[in-house]
């Protein structure tokens, strides 16, 4: 909103005598100044909708009707109207005074009804085998409970909360510009949850807090997991602990107050996607639901969207020990320091989701599950060259490692957790807005490396803004472009660099260096929103690497048939190769329902055109001879290998590239999405090939960094040289060599892989043909695991 205003401003008629701006920003080249909406039509686009295949009641009801007919709010702005007084003295404590209004329920028997629950009192009489209760006084283990309560949780302190509340309120001013809410989105939640909401409890990681610090957010309605919770199944002081936690999140759940989990892991922390400590509390809520404490728990997938993400969360990202009391407060001092007087300040957005029902998810979700193999199982013939099918099977791919609350549940019940978690990341990720530094970072990265005039940028600003929303995604922008464009550089000032050309207009030029990593970094959040046209831009890139010369002519790629069949095979390789924690694709989508999905959009967009061979069926050909037998009877969403069929019938389908004037720089803007991932795994496998390799897996992931940067230095790639892409690298090839034992690795074939979808090799710089092998061979090595 900020923003929007400012753009608003600078339409006003100026009352200087110059009749022009004093800064580089002048519109001195005569260009029409534009306003950008964040929508196309007369509403906003409703986005975040739930699984309809998995919760198709949710779909249909928890939704709020006049969600698109409702604005925005800044959560972080107090005024007058916010508080039940009036006035000019209210007005300057308004902050102070809405905190005094906020009611906090307490609740002073709970820990008594978590001591009289069902699952601690079993243990306490010894009734489970094992039990903390066997062999111990009663009063001894009432004082264990006691202390794991303790750990857990606290009495909230409403003298505490509301003070830390206005200091939040505050300090979120003085580093944000704004953080937006759709007052729709609110709406909805308010109208699923049919009560009123009581104070937030947040589960946090204990590993990640002092001592002191956790005594203080224990009272201001934190959650902490007990370390005991993850000792062996047979532990009786990890039975006692899990238990506890159990009763605890049963009694939250009954009284309805409402839960935050962190389901992703911190962005700048290497590791998977997908928090372990998230999915523990997730399991907990899964095991109430269903034993049947409550009769439901709503799901509110929860996104947060930065300009650009504030130095005080860097700062505690980076920290090498737990946080504390006074390191915390050094990093709230340094940040207000650096923003006091600075315009440079950060907008954000906070994205609620559609709810959907925990327990209609439970029911329904089963029935989506079909067969698993891994990655072994799925790409090391294709890629060894003993078959060249590749199998339409989900794959089994868990970089989340399994923490011992989940791993007390049933084998079939951590599946169910993991799923849910993939459904309710996927949902998040949808519903995030795209912010205007992540469009600014992607074109000045794979469009304008070289530097761009700001004359031109405008156009291309406002094109990239259009083509998100006609993929049905949310941007967390609006106003007048030029004062976009300004608030994006001001804040990637210290990687670009503007240059003051003829007639007032720009040049903007990013710096080379490691500046690039973090434009890589801010690119990916738009990766989400062309991730399927880039895999199919991709897998077209591959087909056509060892048919015409890389820097060919467009008409000459164009005249090339491509096989529908062919490129089944090539977006299902693509998408067994890449990490799942990418792709984000939701549990009950089958391989060959992404497939289609994926040719689909190449249509759509006008990158590809159905070819009619003499003698083939229309592509558009829907006989109902056909359909009666191969498709109506199957239910939705009961897509198993007999699919696979439908590939078969696919093979007197071709297509081949537009000739359109927009499409060479279209296809080639698609595949440079995903060339850091890919030509960092280009790179690590080069890097494989080395001798001297070392033993432990983090020695590789060290190694390969430091290659990586290495390579960055010479060849100037530095959107590759990030630690995230290198864990990928060394993960994935991890699940595809596969461990025997827990030493082996086989030798592995890749580089001809990566090569299809980059054009060259990054050592040996030739050009490779589908199927075909570098000439670095990757030898056998052998590795353990940590």
């Amino acid at each position: 909103m900020a923003t929007m205003l400012e753009g608003r401003r600078q339409t006003q008629p100026r009352s200087s005598p110059s009749g022009r701006e004093t800064s580089l920003w002048s519109s001195g080249f005569g260009m029409k100044l534009e306003a950008i909406t964040p929508f196309l039509g007369k509403y906003r686009p409703f986005v975040g909708r739930c699984c309809q295949t998995c919760t198709p009641k949710s779909w249909e009801s928890l939704f709020h009707r006049s969600i698109t007919d409702l604005g925005f709010c800044s959560v972080i702005l107090v005024k007058e109207e916010n508080t039940r007084f009036r006035g000019w003295l209210v007005r300057r404590l308004c902050y102070f005074l809405w905190s005094l209004e906020q009611h906090i329920p307490l609740c002073q028997d709970a820990p008594q009804k978590i001591e009289e629950s069902t699952g601690v009192q079993n243990l306490l009489s010894g009734r489970v085998p094992g039990g903390a209760g066997e062999g111990q006084a009663p009063d001894l283990v009432k004082k264990e409970v006691q202390r794991i309560l303790g750990h857990i949780q606290a009495s909230p302190r409403p003298f505490l909360v509301r003070l830390f509340s206005w200091a939040l309120l505050r300090f979120l001013n003085c580093l944000f510009l704004n953080v937006q809410l759709h007052k729709g989105q609110m709406k909805m939640v308010q109208k699923a949850a049919q009560a009123g909401l009581g104070v937030l409890r947040v589960a946090w990681d204990s590993r990640a807090c002092s001592p002191a610090l956790r005594v203080l957010l224990r009272k201001l309605g934190g959650l902490f997991l007990p370390p005991e919770a993850n000792l062996s199944l047979d532990s009786s002081e990890g039975l006692l602990a899990r238990a506890v936690v159990q009763a605890v999140i049963e009694q939250l759940l009954v009284s309805g107050q409402p839960l935050l989990i962190f389901l992703e892991e911190l962005p700048e922390s290497p590791g998977p996607r997908l928090s372990a400590l998230g999915q523990a509390w997730l399991g907990f809520v899964v095991q109430a639901v269903q034993v049947g404490i409550v009769p439901d728990a709503l799901l509110v997938p929860v996104a947060v969207t930065y300009d650009l993400v504030p130095d005080a969360l860097c700062d505690i990202y980076h920290a090498s020990a737990p946080l504390g009391l006074w390191t915390g407060a050094l990093a709230v001092l340094r940040s207000l320091w650096s923003h006091w007087g600075c315009s440079r300040r950060i907008c954000s957005r906070v994205h609620l989701a559609q709810p959907f029902s925990l327990q209609e998810y439970i029911v329904s979700a089963r029935s989506c599950w079909g067969g698993r193999q891994t990655l072994e199982q799925l790409l090391q013939p294709i890629v060894l060259g003993q078959c060249t099918a590749v199998p339409d099977t989900e794959k089994e791919q868990e970089w989340t490692p399994i923490t011992g609350p989940l791993l007390a549940l049933k084998e079939e019940d951590q599946l169910l957790v993991r799923r849910l978690s993939c459904h309710v990341l996927s949902a998040s990720v949808g519903s995030a807005a795209v912010m205007s530094t992540a469009i600014m970072a992607t074109l000045l990265l794979f469009k304008h490396q070289k530097g761009v005039f700001l004359s031109q940028l405008l156009g291309e600003f406002s094109w990239l803004t259009e083509e998100i929303l006609l993929r049905g995604f949310d941007v967390g922008f609006s106003g007048q472009l030029r004062s976009l464009l300004k608030h994006s550089l001001s804040l990637l000032r210290a990687h670009v660099a503007l240059l003051h050309i003829r007639q007032g207009d720009l040049l903007v030029v990013p710096r080379p260096g490691p500046g690039l990593t973090q434009l890589a970094r801010l690119s990916a959040e738009l990766l989400p929103v062309f991730l399927s046209e880039a895999v199919g831009a991709c897998a077209v890139r591959g087909l056509l690497a060892g048919r015409v010369p890389p820097q060919g002519p467009w008409e000459l790629q164009g005249i090339l048939l491509l096989s529908q069949n062919e490129l089944y095979r090539q977006i299902l390789l693509l998408m067994h190769l890449l990490p799942q924690d990418l792709l984000l694709l939701k549990p009950c989508q089958s391989s060959y329902c992404y497939c289609q999905e994926v040719l689909d959009r190449l249509i759509q967009c006008g990158l590809l055109v159905a070819e009619e061979t003499p003698g083939s069926r229309s592509a558009c050909d829907t006989g109902r001879q056909r359909l009666s037998r191969k498709l109506l009877w199957k239910p939705s969403g009961d897509f198993t290998d007999s699919d696979s069929d439908d590939f078969e019938e696919a093979e007197g389908r071709y297509f081949r590239l537009s000739q359109q004037s927009h499409c060479p720089d279209f296809f080639l803007f698609l595949c440079r999405l995903l060339s850091p991932l890919l030509k960092a795994f280009a790179q690590a496998a080069a890097f494989l090939h080395q001798g001297q390799l070392p033993d432990t897996e983090s020695g590789y992931t060290e190694q390969l960094f430091q290659f990586l940067q290495a390579t960055a230095q010479e060849e100037g790639i530095f959107e590759c040289a990030d630690p995230k892409l290198a864990i990928s690298a060394i993960w994935t090839f991890r699940d595809l060599g596969g461990w025997r034992d827990g030493v082996s690795l086989r030798p592995w074939d890749l580089l001809g892989v990566f090569q299809q979808h980059t054009w060259f090799c990054s050592r040996c710089r030739a050009l490779q043909a589908p199927g075909s092998t570098c000439p670095l061979l990757l030898p056998a090595g052998r590795i353990s695991k940590d």
